[in-house]
């Protein structure tokens, strides 16, 4: 596929699911005091807290959302020391879904900054929405690393090991989030999964 098919394909995906903000909005409800809706994402197994991905509420003007897509990858792929321009990129290829190109962008910036906390959360983030579960738990650990007590990463651990079937890994990850915050509205699921988990042996 041409590079000038791929943008119009990225463009022609961003236009159908009508992208009302960029995933940095996301991020700051992440972490505001707000909670996300359990609904759109327990379906899937991942902790309630999780934030939305796909189609966003909201109009945006076509030309601009074109020339804003382009203008973004472009950048990223010309300037590869721009860690800005990775993440960017990255939040926009998240957006559509297509995690493995998004998973590319943060690598990079990671190799740019490798302590930048929000970064390694994202790389276990997407990670965990791409079915790659045991990288997903690689970088949540990483995280714990720098920050013990983050909710939503403790919640996104649990999922991963959850999902790969680590009963023990999942029994620790849940016991730690239940620490942090006994009042997490993913503790009952994770713990009725776990006991599941258990029941039916690996």
């Amino acid at each position: 596929m041409t590079r000038e098919n791929l943008l119009f394909s990225i463009i022609g995906i961003l236009l159908g699911f009508i992208v009302g903000f960029m995933f940095a909005s996301v991020m700051n409800q992440k972490y505001g005091p707000s909670a996300v809706p359990a609904a759109a994402s327990s379906a899937q197994g991942m902790p309630a807290d999780h934030p939305p991905v796909g189609a966003q509420n909201g109009g945006s003007d076509p030309a601009a959302m074109r020339a804003q897509v382009t203008a973004s990858i472009d950048q990223a792929k010309n300037e590869p020391k721009n860690f800005d321009a990775q993440v960017k990129a990255a939040e926009l290829y998240y957006q559509i879904e297509r995690y493995d190109q998004a998973i590319e962008f943060l690598l990079k910036a990671n190799a740019l900054k490798p302590t930048d906390y929000r970064t390694v959360v994202l790389l276990g983030m997407v990670n965990l929405d791409a079915g790659h579960f045991d990288v997903a738990e690689k970088w949540y650990r990483a995280a714990m690393k720098i920050k013990t007590d983050d909710v939503m990463v403790l919640s996104g651990l649990a999922a991963a090991t959850l999902q790969k079937g680590d009963a023990k890994a999942a029994e620790d990850a849940i016991a730690q989030l239940e620490k942090v915050d006994p009042t997490s509205s993913d503790l009952p699921q994770f713990k009725d999964k776990l006991a599941s988990l258990k029941s039916g042996g690996k």
